[in-house]
């Protein structure tokens, strides 16, 4: 495959990343909003918890998009994704929250693919590579 695959591991990066980039921007914006969603679904500490999640999702997010310590932002990634998942989308009688939460576990499967195979292609772990 070659060359191709640089490209192919970097969109792939690129498409992991945009969700956690985005949804930890957004929370940035409604701290309230979100803090008060985080209490309702019952996860302690609800501003900690906050903290946590934008720290998981834009620092993890622009870890992942330009590829530096990718596994290990894959890893913390996937940890928050599973937590995600079992706070907020466990109400398997919502079609709705089945899907997110299985939308969850398929982001993980990606994720696990960075951490088996590393950043690939355009990263910062494998600058200098051919």
């Amino acid at each position: 495959m070659g060359n191709s695959s640089s490209y192919i591991s970097f969109i792939g990066r690129v498409l992991l990343s945009l969700i956690f980039i985005m949804s930890g921007a957004q929370k940035l914006g409604a701290h309230d909003a979100t803090v008060q969603y985080i209490a309702s679904v019952g996860m302690p500490m609800p501003s900690l918890a906050y903290i946590g999640a934008i720290v998981f999702e834009l620092g993890g997010g622009l870890a992942l998009l330009v590829g530096f310590q990718a596994r290990i932002a894959a890893i913390a990634l996937s940890v928050f994704t599973v937590l995600a998942a079992a706070y907020f989308h466990t109400n398997f009688a919502d079609q709705i929250q089945m899907i997110m939460f299985l939308k969850n576990f398929t982001i993980i499967g990606g994720l696990l693919q960075i951490v088996a195979h590393g950043a690939g292609g355009f990263s910062i772990d494998n600058r200098g590579k051919a």
